[in-house]
């Protein structure tokens, strides 16, 4: 579970350590990773968590990650990074960086695990992508950039997993409540509001498709990730899963 230290990924791995699963717990740092298991000991005292400290966007961070958890059942693409910059300012590292983070720290695992899963005939493997993959936001488009190859990825990647009995989803998330997002959203609206108000404010003028018309909670991602991630969905491949807030204009593959 790489990006696993906080938000979305820590909300992931709660959901599967709660579901019985034995989960390697990623982070950069061994204090970020230390502080993810200490909170998730103190509601899942009895959840089996490997510290796996490694930055998987790096040769170096990947070998480790790959010597950590050499053999794994799941394997949720969850590292991303993201701001919000004006279109015509990002730079050529940036692009770069975007890439190779978000969505070249994936392949990288994918072509570990998906071998070694379909050799015993089951895995999964996910990436958490976006609603900015097919709604490109004009503040971030070199992260929608990066979501939306995370759909070509996980289609191409479910394709050659095809018949392994390994199944290969891309999780198409919405706008969610995170503390990083919470920083985002001031950024775009005024700082002074209160932040009920703010994320009303945020929803309306920047992410006006959404149906839900809030962010989403961390939880209800991991909801679903921990469903696709087990037995239930074997006949659930190659596919785009939405857990968006409904973006009527959405317009997927």
């Amino acid at each position: 579970m790489t990006g696993s230290t906080q938000g979305i990924g820590l909300a992931i791995v709660r959901g599967l350590a709660a579901a019985g699963a034995r989960v390697g717990v990623n982070g950069r740092s061994a204090d970020s990773v230390d502080r993810a298991i200490d909170e998730l000991r103190m509601v899942l005292p009895e959840a089996a968590l490997v510290p796996v400290v490694a930055d998987v966007a790096s040769d170096e961070g990947f070998a480790a990650a790959a010597e950590a958890l050499p053999q794994v059942d799941v394997l949720v693409n969850n590292l991303g990074i993201f701001e919000s910059r004006p279109a015509l300012e990002i730079t050529d590292a940036e692009w770069r960086q975007f890439f190779e983070v978000n969505v070249l720290a994936a392949v990288r695992l994918t072509r570990h695990h998906l071998p070694r899963m379909s050799s015993r005939g089951w895995g999964r493997i996910l990436y958490i992508a976006s609603d900015s993959a097919v709604v490109i936001p004009t503040e971030m488009i070199h992260y929608g950039m990066s979501k939306t190859a995370l759909l070509a990825v996980s289609r191409g990647f479910a394709k050659e997993a095809s018949g392994t009995g390994v199944t290969v989803n891309s999780v198409i998330a919405g706008p969610t409540h995170t503390g990083g997002v919470e920083d985002f959203v001031y950024q775009l609206v005024d700082r002074d509001l209160p932040w009920e108000e703010a994320q009303r404010v945020f929803m309306r003028q920047h992410r006006p498709q959404s149906l839900l018309q809030r962010l989403i909670e961390p939880e209800e991602i991991a909801n679903l990730v921990t469903y696709l991630s087990s037995p239930l969905s074997s006949a659930t491949t190659g596919g785009a899963v939405r857990v968006d807030g409904g973006y009527i204009d959405a317009i997927l593959p």
